[in-house]
């Protein structure tokens, strides 16, 4: 027999899985807010196709072996302890630095920021919040974001797209400094806006995201000059 840390989760017997899915499986959709029903089968980068394939792996696993699975499709997740390539870290320590940071689409950009301790919340509600199986879908209607299996999606965003120089004036703010900007194009794969209605998330758990972006970013800079010790 296979040691438990070898087990699978259906032969652990695991009584719901909760995994992290992405805003970017929303790829060419452009009707906003983006909604769990939308379909979502025009990824527009490798990144956004592996989360698509990550949410049909689930639901035919669930379908499978019964195991219940929920999908959190997060959005422009940002604060302490987070990735360091992240925009968030790259600007702070470029504006730190008196260095220039690149801004693509020449900042006609909006994101769906959404602070850590909101998306930490919501995992923590969807986990007791067991996925079953909808006896209302049909095949003749099917409904993305529910399934005959134990399965769900939802979206987990603040509802509120800030534009990108909007989010790099919060930054300045809060550190203090001007920011260089190198004005770019669009990047490939990327997309202009983002925003997620999570009002499947607030009817199924009692929750939306709601840090402001200059509370976030004035946490997150709190963090990082103590944790970097910057001035």
């Amino acid at each position: 027999m296979p040691s438990e840390s070898k087990k699978l989760p259906r032969q652990r017997q695991s009584s719901h899985m909760v995994y992290a899915s992405s805003s970017s499986v929303y790829g060419g959709n452009k009707t906003l807010p983006f909604r769990v029903e939308d379909r979502v089968d025009h990824p527009l980068s490798l990144y956004a196709a592996t989360k698509k394939s990550d949410e049909l792996l689930s639901e035919s696993y669930s379908s499978l072996f019964k195991l219940p699975l929920t999908g959190l499709r997060f959005f422009t997740v940002y604060g302490p302890w987070g990735r360091p390539d992240m925009a968030m870290f790259l600007f702070t320590k470029a504006i730190l630095e008196g260095k220039p940071i690149d801004v693509f689409n020449h900042g006609q950009m909006r994101r769906d920021f959404t602070y850590i301790d909101d998306i930490v919340e919501g995992v923590i509600r969807v986990i007791d919040n067991v996925a079953a199986p909808d006896p209302a879908w049909s095949g003749d209607a099917p409904d993305p974001a529910r399934s005959f299996a134990p399965y769900r999606v939802f979206n987990i965003g603040n509802n509120r797209p800030v534009p990108l120089l909007d989010f790099i004036g919060a930054l300045e703010e809060a550190l203090g400094r001007k920011a260089k900007m190198e004005l770019l194009p669009m990047q490939p794969g990327d997309v202009p806006s983002t925003m997620a209605d999570v009002a499947e998330l607030e009817s199924a758990v009692g929750f939306r995201p709601a840090t402001t972006i200059r509370e976030g970013i004035g946490r997150f800079v709190t963090w990082y000059k103590e944790y970097y010790q910057t001035a």
